[in-house]
Formats: structure tokens, sequence, C-alpha cells
């Protein structure tokens, strides 16, 4: 199909333009186009990863790219592709928006305007991954902020309009300072192109000014770091996170944790460590450090954590610190596990942000000392729960094993010996994480039986039918985790020989 990158991005914001047409109590109808607007990306997306060929980018190259002047007096162009590090991040995302449909068939509030911005959020997401121009990636970012701040401050709960605000003005802040080294790199190299900027920095081709005592690559990249690090988010940048995820509806908080997060992670290996490789090497152990305390910090508060969703929220900060270390390492192993961790944490967390919707949706609150012995009246949501937390604290078998065995063993591996350090240190973290969820597990499944809950309802079909594909993933990647490296490895290692210039 011609366009295909371009009928995923955008038939979702056909579908909003279709919903915005429909009367508000057309309910149904307004579900089934949000349904037919998310499935047909997700068939697509699905096509795209099946027709993929590897070996074609292993050259740094883009597949399916499109490339047309879109801003002529700026040279600012609609330019986008994949590659293997981008497509699976673009296939995930198809996935959780499809699902986050009948995830969200429990919203009664506002239906219409929900899923119109539901749709636009996936616009957004989608955009960023396929962009290969900085101006337009820049601004599928700001598209994707709008519609979470409105989901957040919305449809969330009692404190909804602090978390969207704070989640807000974060992402700004960082949005800023992205703008300025964008702007920077523009008025210094005169192109937005992504490709072109990475060849330049090659040649060491991109010179300025200096700021601040810092010099020109140096300032550049911590103002690129600090924005994409904040939507890791990366510890101390991650203050926003527990509140926006114990504040959205489940269903966003799905998407937040299965994908947004993942947004920070692709923009440091596509748009930030490339374009300045110098700099990001003079930096390397400082990620690492920061990589390996958000793993063992997140994991620590997680476990002092008794509401169920701050929980898991934290244990995002700890997942997601494996990106960082691993791509700190500059090694092949290292950086493919961070590549292929953004993709297991996102099924992995995404499934377990249901698993808190599901208990919530009945018991009306989320307090882990307050529940127990669930794993007599509700069979289903114990086995798919344990099965979520596994997958989670990385039990063999499982995708996130891989790519977090990958993360340490590369990080070992590092030219840097000092990294050796942070791996020991970053085990602690595993060790944790098994401690926080085994002991929820134990909290709410196993003991008496709370007298309260004792006739809840087991799971739906269609609470089964939003968690199993996730799940499904986890155990398959995990089993047969060539079938996602294979793809992303070629880019992989051009991105490493890319980073390495000059070593």
């Amino acid at each position: 199909m011609e366009h295909l990158l371009s009928w995923i991005t955008f038939i979702p914001l056909i579908g909003m333009a279709v919903i915005i047409c429909l009367p508000k109590q057309a309910v149904g109808l307004i579900k089934g186009v949000a349904l037919v607007a998310t499935g047909i990306p997700l068939l697509l997306a699905t096509k795209l990863y099946l027709d993929f060929d590897p070996s074609a980018v292993a050259d740094g190259s883009y597949a399916f790219t499109e490339h047309v002047p879109w801003i002529t007096g700026i040279k600012a162009y609609y330019s986008i592709g994949i590659d293997g590090i981008s497509l699976p991040l673009v296939w995930l995302t198809t996935i959780l928006l499809f699902l986050g449909v009948p995830a969200s068939f429990g919203i009664k509030k506002s239906e219409k305007a929900y899923y119109a911005l539901l749709l636009l959020l996936e616009v957004g997401i989608v955009g960023v991954f396929v962009s290969l121009d900085y101006f337009l990636f820049y601004v599928f970012w700001e598209v994707m902020l709008l519609p979470m701040y409105f989901l957040i401050g919305i449809w969330g709960g009692p404190r909804r309009e602090y978390a969207a605000i704070k989640f807000f003005l974060y992402t700004l802040a960082g949005s800023v300072l992205m703008l300025i080294a964008i702007i920077s790199l523009r008025l210094n190299t005169g192109t937005f192109s992504l490709p072109e900027l990475v060849s330049l920095a090659q040649a060491g081709g991109i010179q300025g000014s200096s700021f601040v005592g810092l010099d020109y690559h140096t300032w550049v990249f911590w103002f690129l770091f600090v924005g994409f690090a904040i939507k890791i988010p990366v510890f101390p940048f991650h203050t926003w996170l527990p509140d926006a995820h114990v504040q959205a509806p489940t269903p966003i908080s799905v998407i937040l944790a299965g994908i947004l997060l993942k947004l920070g992670g692709y923009g440091l290996m596509r748009a930030c460590f490339p374009i300045v490789p110098l700099a990001f090497q003079q930096n390397a152990y400082a990620l690492g450090i920061l990589g390996a305390v958000s793993i063992v910090y997140g994991s620590f508060v997680a476990l002092g954590q008794t509401d169920f969703k701050r929980m898991v929220a934290y244990s995002s900060v700890s997942h997601m610190g494996y990106v960082l270390l691993g791509t700190g390492a500059l090694t092949i192993w290292g950086t493919d596990g961070a590549a292929m961790q953004m993709f297991a944490h996102g099924t992995s967390s995404a499934a377990m942000f249901m698993v808190v919707g599901v208990i919530y949706d009945r018991a009306h609150h989320r307090d882990l000392n307050g529940f127990g012995g669930l794993a007599q009246p509700m069979p289903v949501y114990w086995g798919l729960t344990t099965f979520c937390f596994f997958a989670a604290l990385g039990l063999p078998s499982m995708s996130g094993f891989i790519a977090e065995a990958l993360t340490l063993v590369g990080a070992f591996q590092a030219g840097d010996t000092r990294f050796q350090g942070l791996v020991l240190f970053s085990v602690i973290g595993i060790v944790i994480t098994a401690a926080f969820l085994l002991w929820a597990i134990q909290r709410v499944f196993l003991g008496t039986l709370n007298e309260k809950y004792k006739d809840y309802p087991d799971m739906t079909a269609r609470e089964v039918f939003c968690m199993a594909p996730l799940l499904f993933l986890c155990l398959l990647f995990g089993v047969f985790p060539h079938i996602i490296l294979d793809v992303m490895e070629p880019s992989i290692q051009h991105l490493v020989s890319l980073l390495s210039v000059g070593l």
C-alpha cells in the first residue's frame, strides 16, 4: 500500500473527525468508530512489521519513507520513515491504543470528547516515532501533550487537575529546552532533517557558540537530554509520574506507562545521542549512574507503597532505568537490551495497570492492605495477575528477562570498567522488584478472604480480552526473542557505530 506510514498515522485523525460529527447520544456508534479507527492502524502496522526487511536499513537508511515539502520558508519537510528501532514501537502503539478502546468502555462521562482525544493522542505518538524531520518531530511531540492533559484533567480522579497541570508543566519545561536546542541546530546547520544532522555530526560539521561556560555540543546535549529524560522519566525528573498515574483513568495509565514513557527513550536514541555523539561519550558514565539510581530508587520506593497504582507507577521508574543504563554502556548488547526493554516494559506495565483497574472497578479503592484472599472469588484474575507480575519482575521465559539480561551483560562489557560497579548496584533493584511484586500478590490474593469481597465477580470477557494479548506478547518475545531482536539488530549496530565516532 502506498503511503502506508501516513495511513497508520492519520487514520485515527479521520476517526476523530467522524466522532466529532456524531451526536453525543450515539455512544455505541462512537465506540465503534473508535475501534475501527484504532483497529485499521493495528492491522496496517502488523503488515508493516511482517513486510519489514531489517537488512535494508542496516546502513542507517529508513524504510517506507515519504518526503515532501511542508513549510518551505524554514525548510521543514513532511519527512517520515521507520527503521528497526522505531518499527516495534509503532506496532506497540497501535496495539495499546486499540486495546485502550474496549478498556475505556467503563467511561461514562463525555464519551464523545474522550474517544476523540484518545484518537488524537494516537496521532501524536505514532507521528513522533515516524518523523525524520526535527520540526515535524517536535510538532507531533506537542500534539501528544494536549490530549493527555485533558484525558487526565477531565476523566481522572479526585486530584486530577493537580496531576494534569503537573504533567503539563514538567513536559512543557522539557519541551522548551528541546525547542531551544532544535532551533540552535537549525540555525547552525541549515537543516531540520534528522538523517542530515546525524551525517553532519559524523563529519564534525555541527558547530556553534558556547553557553553558560559549556561548549556547544555539551549544552545542546543536556538541553535535549533533560527534555527526553522528563518523559522517560529518569530520577530526579520523575516526580510528575506517580501523580499522573494515580489520578488518570485506567486506560490512560495503560497508554501512559505502555508507550508515552518510551517516547523519551526513543527520543534519546533517535534525536539526541547520534546528533551530539562526542558529548554523549563524555557523559555516558553519568547517564549510567542515573539509570542505575533509577533502577534501585524506583524499586525501593515501590516497596514502600500501599496504593496499588502508585506501586506500579514507581515500578516504571525502576524498569525504565535499564534504558539509560544500556545505552550509556555503548555496547551492542546493552543497546539491544535498552531497545527491547522499551517494548517489554510497554507490554508488562500496560497489563499491570489493567490489573489495578480490574480490582478498582469493584472495590473502588487501591489500598493493598485492604484486600486479602481474592484468589478464592476471582481465580482468573489471580492467575492473570500472577502471570503479569512474573513478566514484570523478569522471570526467565518472559521478554523482560531477555531485555534486562542483555542490558546488564552489555553494561558489564562496557569499555568503561566503572559500569561493572553500576551493574552490581543495579542487581539490588532486581531483588527488590521481586520483593514488592510478590508481597503485593500475598496481600491481595492470599491469606484469609475479606468478607466484603466474597461476592466479587471474576474478570469479564472484555477485561480478559484487553489483558491477554499483552501477556501473550510477554511470553512470545521471552521464548522467541529473535522475533523482535532480528528486527532491531541492524539498526542498533548502526546506532552504536554512530555513537562510537572518534573512539
